[in-house]
């Protein structure tokens, strides 16, 4: 078995063209797989939850004039829903327009009722662990959607920030007088600043400013005589941003025991700014002092309260501020800048950062600004930028030990092993990486840096579409209420009326009163808060694999899945873009790891983006988006299919009219092929010649057949080797470009047009057009079915036209299996001799093409050309070859020897020459050779000898 679990798409819109690259993907390994033997199920999914939804429904009820903090939670969530229910139809046709087989029927979402409460039990399993845990630090917030995010929610853009050079005048230490400085790109978050970190193994100095630069526009802030301290490494750097001309280095500086003023003491900021010393510091940039405030950066926040101790010895408040709020306006933590935003509700730079940079040149303390532009973190959904913001918030240990984890590794690794186990969810993370294949192999190495470097998990969200967090705390405390019956009651619930229970009881009442083993009296809901965050979505997608694999309901005969027995064992397949390294792939990654000891997946293949033909991201605005429907609507499906086979899917796809165009031409070479053979078999019936659909020629039919089939059945070998193995590493475009070299150059260009003779004009029961029709029906079984993973359509359409029979009787191309081609078929000695015939045939050719163009001859069989061969071996591969009919001339003649020096010749071909002539007779009405035996027959005067003995076959006289 080969389980293939669907990524759920958004249900919030018509499909674009990476849904069509991602699903024609998953459409070739579930046809491939099956028709390799497998038995490869599909479920379809969809995710339902999230914030695209939401502001959509916001934006309808504010249409109505209803706020969205006026509408209940319940009728707001059913509208949610409704909206995402409307597209997931409009999808699935779309996506079966494709050619995309599945069980369609059978769809999950996750907002379905079973599945919100197996996401909702997931949850509750984590929290089981001990990894779940409420506390307050800096995440990454989005001021326009109101929700903290996660780091698989953001992406990075380009965005020019102001810098700024500010003063801390130093209050203890041996230094007073002089001011340590930093550097930062986000002013707005000075007010927050509460200490500044250093490096022992950086070269700090104590520099005064000797001059001013004269003749400047502007009177900068730093004055003759002040005293700075930086790095020694960038102080030429600071002093130029300073506009100073000159400046003395007076002494080494020592952070450690120095603590500096607020540069806005006396307005609100009395506290004292201690150093502290702190890994991250480097010199590459800015002054080799890290601004630090523990309320806007996971690193401020690290050394900030690693150094709590260190705090309360000195005096101060190890308390972290609330400076900015949900709406990225500054607190009353912030004094003096109350009420300024730092982003606007669209996402705009609101005029914190000017604020703050004004009242810093007031109370003199600015050194320098500037601009700078840098790649900054943006929401992923709403395209705005985000801020580090110190927030009260639900998180999952990465680092902390979890027994069964350990007990479990332990018992893995077997007993006596000396390595340790992996106990941690950042290690049993890890190791299931290591277990898993991934495809490209380069995908292993990214997301194992994204582990490793991976903060604590954000997972609660505030907002009101989704699985709630459905736990409830101690009041004044952070105790998690642990209960299984507490647990199975909320499941219940949900499984019945869906996560909307949650959200019906304000305080929690129905779940917490009645007695259990652990609460006899039940609890009392007034000692409880009850959590009303919802989860990250990526948690809701990431725990699909709880329900779609395990739950009989979805795969029957499926929740015993052997994917951990050594050899044979069944496997589970994930296929997503490369951007669900951070997304899909790293949620379910942990989630399984937490709970199950190892990965819901076996195997994972990544595949890029798709790009406009320039190689630039679509737009509607710009106008080079491509949609899958009109590429359907005016090619079909299977354009779409063979663009993506053909494609290097590890990479971006570029994709726009020119580039379908050369599919287009592509995919017509290869159905008029196909066509050519359904033509050439219609009247050819294999069953009565015992030629059985899905038997192979044996090794007694082929020995009687011509040396040029058995070639081309040996072709076949080859290349059922070639394809197999294709499949297998799943290189699609290798299946596409050996098929098209064999379709183009061994049969179109070569063994059809050598065969055309003898199929159309050789008497019905020759020999040798009986082997050539036994050789194009086995071509065609192979060739269709090679190709029904990719082009689905068009071969499904030639298999039940030459089968009509099988379409009778409900049969399709995408029900055979990969054709066994037998062992006979391969004849490596006769492949290479016939490569000789081949070389010899192009020298022929090439001297033919010539007396075409210089019109000597129309066509070649008005030829009948000497060909001069001093090379035995190559002479010898011409025994008992009809080379004429192999050359398509009506004579030839072939000599052993020296050829003339006028005589043609190519260099690739070395010892062959060929001398033209013309073929002497007539031309036979029938067949086109110019032969002297036409008109030998009396009752046929135009034709030759062999072709009125086949019409005389024909006619019956």
């Amino acid at each position: 078995k080969v389980v293939f679990h669907d990524g759920p798409p958004y249900a919030n819109g018509p499909i674009h063209i990476g849904h069509a690259e991602n699903k024609i993907l998953k459409d070739f390994v579930v046809r491939t797989k099956q028709m390799a033997g497998f038995d490869c199920d599909y479920v379809p999914g969809w995710d339902c939850h999230g914030l695209p939804i939401e502001w959509k429904v916001e934006e309808d009820f504010r249409k109505a004039g209803r706020k969205k903090s006026e509408v209940p939670a319940v009728e707001f969530r059913r509208a949610c829903r409704e909206y995402a229910d409307k597209w997931i139809p409009l999808q699935r046709d779309e996506f079966r327009r494709l050619g995309i087989e599945a069980d369609w029927d059978k769809y999950y979402t996750t907002m379905s009722f079973e599945a919100e409460a197996a996401i909702a039990r997931e949850f509750l399993r984590v929290v089981r662990t001990g990894l779940v845990y409420r506390g307050s630090k800096p995440v990454m917030w989005s001021p326009v959607e109101r929700t903290s995010l996660a780091e698989a929610e953001v992406e990075y853009q380009e965005k020019t920030s102001p810098t700024i050079w500010v003063k801390f005048p130093i209050v203890e230490g041996a230094d007073k007088g002089a001011s340590v400085v930093i550097w930062t790109t986000t002013p707005w978050t000075i007010p927050g600043n509460r200490a500044i970190s250093f490096s022992p193994s950086i070269q700090y100095g104590v520099y005064e400013v000797k001059s001013i630069e004269q003749g400047l526009a502007f009177e900068p802030w730093v004055k003759t005589g002040d005293k700075l301290v930086v790095a020694d490494k960038l102080a030429e750097d600071v002093m130029h941003a300073a506009k100073a001309a000159s400046w003395e280095r007076l002494d080494d500086f020592d952070g450690h025991g120095v603590v500096c003023a607020h540069p806005f003491r006396g307005h609100g900021y009395e506290f004292d700014v201690p150093l502290l010393s702190g890994d991250h510091v480097t010199d590459d940039a800015g002054t080799g002092f890290v601004h630090t405030a523990p309320g806007h950066g996971r690193e401020d926040f690290d050394i900030w309260t690693a150094s709590t101790r260190k705090l309360q010895s000195l005096g101060i408040d190890p308390a972290i501020p609330y400076t900015v709020d949900e709406n990225g306006a500054f607190t009353k933590d912030a004094p003096g800048f109350t009420g300024e935003r730092v982003i606007n509700d669209k996402g705009e730079k609101g005029k914190a950062n000017d604020a703050v940079i004004k009242a810093l040149a007031d109370a003199g303390m600015m050194v320098a600004r500037g601009r700078l532009k840098h790649q900054y973190p943006h929401s992923w959904r709403s395209k705005k930028p985000v801020i580090f913001r110190n927030t009260p918030q639900w998180f999952i240990h990465m680092d902390k030990d979890i027994p069964y984890l350990a007990d479990k590794s332990q018992k893995e690794r077997g007993a006596g092993s000396n390595q340790p186990p992996f106990k941690t969810l950042r290690e049993a993370s890890l190791k299931s990486i290591r277990e898993t294949q991934w495809v490209p192999a380069t995908g292993e190495n990214r997301i194992k840096g994204m582990i490793e470097a991976k903060p604590d998990w954000v997972i609660s969200r505030q907002r009101a579409w989704g699985v709630p967090i459905a736990v409830f705390v101690k009041k004044g405390t952070n105790d998690v209420l642990l209960d299984p019956e507490i647990n199975q009651r909320i499941y219940d619930a949900m499984y019945v009326e869906g996560a909307d229970a949650w959200f019906t009881d304000t305080d929690g009442a129905r779940f917490l009163k009645a007695p259990t083993k652990l609460a006899p009296k039940g609890y009392d809901p007034a000692g409880y808060d009850k959590v009303n965050d919802v989860l990250d979505v990526w948690f809701d997608s990431g725990s699909t694999h709880t329900y779609v694999l395990e739950d009989p309901k979805h795969f029957p005969g499926l929740a015993g899945i052997k994917r951990r027995v050594v050899g044979g064992r069944d496997q589970v397949m994930y296929l997503e873009g490369s951007d669900q390294h951070r997304g899909w792939f790293h949620s379910s990654l942990i989630e399984s790891s937490g709970t199950r000891g190892h990965a819901p997946f076996d195997v994972v293949l990544t595949h890029g983006f798709c790009l406009d033909e320039k190689g630039q991201k679509m737009s509607k605005s710009v106008g080079n988006v491509t949609a899958p429907q009109e590429v359907i609507s005016k090619s079909g499906a299977d354009i779409l299919r063979l663009w993506v086979a053909a494609s290097d899917y590890s990479d971006d796809l570029r994709i726009g009219p020119k580039i379908l165009d050369g599919f287009v031409d592509s995919y017509r070479k290869t159905r008029n092929t196909i066509r050519w053979m359904l033509g050439t078999l219609a009247h050819y019936d294999s069953v009565a010649s015992g030629r059985l659909p899905g038997r192979g020629v044996g090794s007694d039919d082929i020995k009687d057949m011509p040396e040029l089939e058995r070639v081309m059945l040996h072709q076949l070998a080859l290349l059922d080797v070639e394809i197999k193995q294709a499949y297998r590493t799943y290189d699609y475009k290798k299946v596409v470009a050996a098929l098209a070299q064999f379709m183009n150059t061994d049969l179109s260009a070569f063994y059809f047009d050598i065969r055309k003779d003898a199929l159309y004009c050789e008497a019905p029961s020759s020999k040798k057009r009986l082997a050539a029709l036994t050789c194009v029906e086995q071509i065609f079984r192979c060739v269709t079915v090679w190709l029904a993973p990719i082009l689905s359509f068009t071969c499904e359409e030639a298999w039940l036209a030459r089968y009509p029979k099988i379409a009778d009787a409900g049969g399709s191309v995408h029900l055979e299996v990969f054709p066994e081609i037998p062992a006979a078929w391969r004849d490596d000695a006769l492949d290479a001799k016939w490569e000789k015939v081949r070389k010899v045939r192009r020298v022929v050719t090439g001297a033919l093409e010539i007396e075409r163009a210089q019109k000597r001859i129309g066509s070649s069989l008005e030829a009948a050309p000497e060909v001069v061969i001093d090379d035995a071996d190559l002479l010898k591969a011409l025994d008992g070859i009809d080379f004429a009919e192999i050359c398509i001339t009506s004579g030839i003649h072939v000599l052993s020897g020296t050829a003339p020096d006028d005589a043609f010749s190519i260099a690739e071909v070395k010892g062959v020459a060929v001398i033209p002539h013309k073929a002497e007779g007539k031309k036979c009405a029938r067949s086109w050779r110019i032969t002297k035996d036409v008109g030998s027959d009396p009752k046929y005067p135009d034709l030759s000898a062999r072709d009125a003995a086949a019409m005389r076959e024909i006619d019956g006289v």
